[in-house]
């Protein structure tokens, strides 16, 4: 079982930046995938950005150039530092990893609004 706790999320004005910590817990692989998905109200779950144990990135084009996804495996943590956001960067962000099989944090709320 691995266990996910995200952190990080908040109120913050366009333009402004936030970053969202995530960090695992249990039985981790060595070789593994994790990552960040948001929804927002009314839409359905979508990719933000995923990083392997190896360090391949993949992004949402919505979020490149704004976006960076990093992690620090000896605290099996990523990090999703976000630049420049947009009102239609508010969701609820969900961490998400792939140690066998895939787990999902509970989520936090970012509001991007003035």
């Amino acid at each position: 079982q691995v266990q996910l706790v995200e952190s990080g999320g908040g109120l913050v004005q366009p333009g402004g930046s936030l970053r969202l910590p995530c960090a695992a817990s249990g039985t981790i692989f060595s070789i593994n995938v994790m990552g960040w998905y948001r929804q927002a109200p009314g839409k359905e779950r979508e990719m933000v950005a995923t990083i392997t144990s190896g360090g391949n990135t993949n992004y949402a084009e919505s979020v490149k150039g704004r976006f960076t996804i990093s992690r620090d495996n000896a605290k099996n943590t990523v990090y999703l530092q976000m630049n420049s956001l947009k009102p239609e960067d508010t969701a609820v962000y969900y961490c998400y990893g792939y140690f066998g099989m895939t787990y999902w944090g509970k989520g936090t709320l970012v509001t991007v609004s003035s």
